[in-house]
């Protein structure tokens, strides 16, 4: 009896897993069609405080005040001696995936049905946004402050652009689902925390590098959040006649550049 029932129970768990998998495939399909081929339509404002933006902005002030106070640099050689003391061997680069893990979340999440605050065009935008607040900012500071790393590679030590990358990913990750789940943010923190460590694990990164890196790409993503709604309106509107008019960035065949469409 055991046996037999062991047999209807497999035969009913092929059936339901083709009938799930199924499914799966038309939900994958028609959640690909309708958020990659929507024009865009949700961005929402940064809905937080001025007082949001003072976190981040202190990570980076420490990392900025660790160049002129001898006590805050005085704790990059500490944190940096524990790491020598009791963790000789660095080898590895694990940190080179998890400074993608936040912004991966972001579109697979979406892949499998689970929608977020924007549509793929928008959100898209806002992700490169944020890189490009993040690029100018990070790699801007990288090539003036000439800050010698721990493993004495370069002198392109301040800030960290692994864990700004890292952050900035985070943060975005946190502003397209952590209103439907905190553990969401939660997830992407983590990664980044641990993009961070590990920076400093390899010698790559001073304590404070890591910290003002933290900072950076937390505003970059913020900003973005910020800045974007009202530059999506200045190129997606409405002309007097109540047509509606949009520009957007077009990339073909190794070609960049700027596609103009209005409603006739």
């Amino acid at each position: 009896m055991r046996k037999i029932t062991f047999v209807l129970l497999c035969f009913t768990w092929i059936g339901v897993n083709a009938q799930v998998k199924d499914t799966t495939k038309k939900d994958l399909a028609d959640t690909l069609k309708k958020d990659i081929l929507t024009a865009p339509d949700t961005v929402k404002h940064l809905h937080s405080s001025t007082a949001a933006l003072i976190p981040p902005a202190a990570l980076v002030g420490y990392g900025v005040v660790s160049f002129i106070v001898h006590p805050v640099r005085r704790i990059d050689y500490y944190v940096n001696g524990r790491f020598d003391k009791y963790y000789p061997k660095y080898p590895g680069s694990i940190e080179n995936y998890t400074q993608f893990g936040s912004v991966a979340l972001v579109y697979g999440l979406n892949l499998v049905g689970v929608t977020g605050k924007n549509r793929f065009i928008d959100r898209t935008a806002l992700l490169g946004l944020s890189a490009a607040f993040a690029g100018v900012s990070v790699y801007g500071l990288k090539t003036t402050t000439h800050r010698l790393r721990p493993n004495k590679a370069d002198k392109l030590s301040f800030p960290s652009g692994h864990t700004a990358n890292a952050f900035m990913g985070a943060e975005f990750l946190a502003q397209e689902y952590a209103g439907k789940s905190p553990w969401y943010g939660i997830a992407g923190y983590s990664l980044a925390i641990t993009t961070g460590v590990m920076r400093m694990y390899h010698r790559d990164h001073w304590f404070s590098d890591v910290v003002a890196g933290a900072g950076f790409g937390i505003l970059s993503t913020k900003a973005a959040y910020l800045v974007y709604p009202y530059l999506r309106n200045a190129l997606t509107h409405k002309d007097k006649s109540g047509k509606q008019t949009m520009i957007m960035p077009l990339y073909q065949d190794g070609v960049k550049g700027l596609s103009f469409a209005m409603q006739l």
